[in-house]
């Protein structure tokens, strides 16, 4: 295997790209044990006489290669397959691993990270490299793929999950979902929410300008969710208006019974914990729902470029703030330079290093770095410039290089000048 990221040098492999993942789900909560049946659907990038997948922490009963036995060795972060014969390079092959056990979030320089038990079901946290907890991947950020799931819990447990939800069917005592992403997902923003939920729409959305909003919640927080999420529908107007259009097939909010310390964004969906339905939170629901134009669609190459998703997501937060009658962008500004000015400015926001990649300067100095830019070539030209990128990147993965090329066309020299003050140094330029 080679690793695939300088950030994680211990997940993915580079030899193969992923077209598609195709997962088979059994989950019960009382006993937290995760059954599961996962088919990959990849292309070799060069010949392979042997490849690997990452899986934390669950058992491989069994692995086969296009239909027939394959050898396998597992360790504790990668499943190691050997086929029969060898892939040659562009060559398209499947493997179906059989697994279970039961799930636990992975220890990292992050924290711990992937499936997590609640207390009375479970959630994931996949980012940056929590999904090998759940099911067998090539846990790349560049390695984007479809994405089909069909889980199972037992009956009086719901399920949110990646994708656009189909039918429900109950069985036996349990019940089956599936959901469906025909956009590329990674690895890491592929979810699963379990408990005692109930999903409604949310009001005032879904009017053809913006799309329709689930919200799936616990009853006894239905009308709490409702108010906390009623601002919604006039965030995606405005992300609408300055972005471009929402840019996934569904858009899902989640609420768990449990308190959460931060909300988590995945493909097409959100999940806030109980505490986060405090007008306080608004930001942080400004904040998820901007990934889904900026980390979610417009994708990461590389995770140096982790500012590319959270600089943005931030200024979201400026842009939301104004538009809602609460404080400017200006005043925003200089309120996070203020808190910047006393920070240390040993941070280069182009390649952060992966112990700081989520430092809050990475999202602040990323937000006036866009602010810079704006600053530089007006607001017609930057929303211009904000629109195209999402547009064309969408569902594409992108590097800084590609952001530079983009400001530079926008505003020319100049303008890419501005922008290298703020990512290529660690001085802090002044305040723009």
């Amino acid at each position: 295997m080679s690793g695939a990221d300088s950030y994680a040098p211990q997940s993915g492999d580079r030899s193969y790209d992923v077209e598609s993942y195709d997962l088979s789900l059994t989950y019960r909560v009382r006993t937290n044990r995760l059954d599961g049946v996962a088919t990959i659907v990849g292309i070799a990038r060069e010949s392979l006489s042997s490849l690997e997948l990452d899986l934390v922490g669950l058992r491989t009963g069994r692995v086969r290669m296009d239909g027939a036995p394959a050898r396998f060795a597992a360790g504790p972060r990668v499943l190691r397959v050997t086929p029969g014969r060898t892939i040659a390079p562009g060559e398209r092959f499947a493997v179906e691993v059989t697994y279970g056990g039961a799930p636990a979030p992975r220890r990292s320089r992050w924290g711990t990270v992937g499936w997590e038990e609640l207390t009375d079901g479970a959630l994931v946290a996949g980012q940056p490299i929590g999904a090998p907890t759940w099911f067998p991947c090539n846990d790349r950020p560049d390695a984007r793929a479809r994405m089909r799931m069909e889980i199972t819990v037992d009956d009086g447990y719901a399920v949110a999950a990646t994708g656009v939800a189909g039918a429900t069917a109950r069985r036996g005592g349990r019940v089956t979902t599936t959901f469906t992403s025909d956009v590329p997902t990674a690895t890491y923003l592929a979810a699963v929410h379990v408990g005692r939920y109930r999903t409604r729409p949310l009001v005032g959305s879904g009017d053809g300008v913006i799309p329709p909003v689930s919200v799936t919640a616990p009853p006894a927080l239905t009308s709490a969710a409702d108010r906390a999420f009623a601002t919604v529908p006039d965030m995606l107007r405005l992300f609408d208006r300055l972005f471009g259009p929402y840019p996934q097939e569904a858009c899902s909010l989640v609420v768990t019974a449990d308190e959460l310390e931060i909300p988590l964004e995945a493909q097409g969906l959100a999940v806030f914990g109980m505490n986060h339905l405090v007008p306080a939170a608004q930001r942080l629901v400004a904040h998820e729902l901007a990934h889904q134009w900026f980390g979610n669609s417009v994708g990461l190459a590389r995770w140096s470029d982790i500012w590319l998703n959270e600089g943005f997501a931030c200024y979201a937060e400026w842009l939301w703030s104004e538009e809602s009658g609460g404080t400017d962008v200006e005043t925003c500004v200089a309120e996070n330079y203020a808190g910047l000015v006393a920070k240390p400015r040993d941070l280069l926001l182009v390649d952060p290093g992966p112990d700081d990649m989520f430092d809050d300067r990475v999202y602040k100095r990323g937000a006036m770095a866009l602010h810079a830019v704006r600053r530089e070539v007006g607001d017609a030209a930057f929303f211009d410039l904000l629109r195209a990128w999402t547009a064309e990147h969408r569902h594409r993965l992108v590097t800084t290089d590609d952001f530079r090329r983009a400001v530079e066309a926008a505003g020319g020299g100049d303008a890419a000048t501005v922008l290298s003050r703020w990512i290529d140094h660690r001085a802090l330029p002044p305040r723009p």
